[in-house]
């Protein structure tokens, strides 16, 4: 829909602006950032800027502070997941220089795009409910990088996603792209689909599930288009197997 398209909802989005001085203490910010951000919790005025960041989403702005101090790099932005309140932000963060070309403060800069990527509703939380204001907004398209560029993968078209680190690969039938959200933040927003955690390190797209594989004790999952099969840790195989309709462990193919 032409209300829906990137460009749109871009042009119509605040910009949040937080200023850092050179110590990373944060000295001011927008009124949208006051908005979109936990201020009243977590009063950052004259702290540091990671103490404002859940722990998780810390690293990933060291990370952006550490590049913006890199004079030849120009590094892309990033997406994280901020989880008080529950928003996709798109990131990024430029250093200030004054007369003599000294480091005086960085600029962090946010673009709100959870409406871009994410869907209207919530998913309908399995056993044990939870309270609709804890729900988490369902991704329906994955942000990652790729060129110095922000790509929107849709979730149905990823066969599977591999996690590295703190960040993760999505992989579709045109390769795989970096992502900054970890698979525990891509899981917990893709479980309304048809994605199920098999592993700490993998996270399956079971419409694309062609074979179980007993090996030696240890169960693997074949996925279309896909030339090698994804572990499925043993205290995972239930709830594949239950997912895919297959009674016991023991009913698990060979071929």
């Amino acid at each position: 829909m032409p209300n829906r398209s990137p460009l749109y909802l871009l042009e119509r989005s605040d910009v949040g602006v937080v200023h850092l001085d050179r110590e990373l203490t944060v000295v001011a910010m927008n009124s949208f950032a006051r908005r979109a951000l936990p201020v009243e919790d977590k009063q950052p005025f004259e702290k540091m800027v990671l103490s404002f960041h859940p722990e998780r989403s810390a690293a990933k702005v060291k990370f952006l502070l550490d590049q913006a101090e890199c004079p030849v790099s120009n590094p892309p932005p990033m997406t994280m997941i901020i989880n008080i309140p529950e928003r996709v932000l798109l990131i990024k963060v430029t250093k200030l220089s004054d007369l003599r070309g000294d480091t005086a403060g960085y600029t962090l800069i946010f673009y709100d795009i959870t409406e871009l990527v994410s869907s209207d509703e919530p998913a309908q939380p399995r056993v044990p409910a939870q309270p609709a204001t804890l729900a988490k907004r369902q991704l329906q398209k994955i942000p990652t990088v790729s060129q110095n560029r922000i790509v929107l993968v849709d979730a149905h078209s990823v066969s599977h996603i591999r996690a590295e680190g703190h960040y993760t690969w999505v992989s579709t039938a045109q390769g795989a792209n970096f992502s900054n959200l970890s698979i525990t933040d891509l899981a917990d927003r893709l479980e309304d689909a048809a994605f199920l955690r098999v592993h700490r390190s993998y996270l399956a797209n079971l419409d694309f599930a062609e074979q179980i594989l007993r090996d030696d004790g240890k169960v693997s999952l074949k996925l279309r288009g896909e030339a090698t099969p994804l572990p499925v840790a043993r205290n995972h195989v239930p709830s594949l197997l239950e997912r895919l309709g297959i009674g016991d462990a023991e009913n698990t193919g060979r071929s």
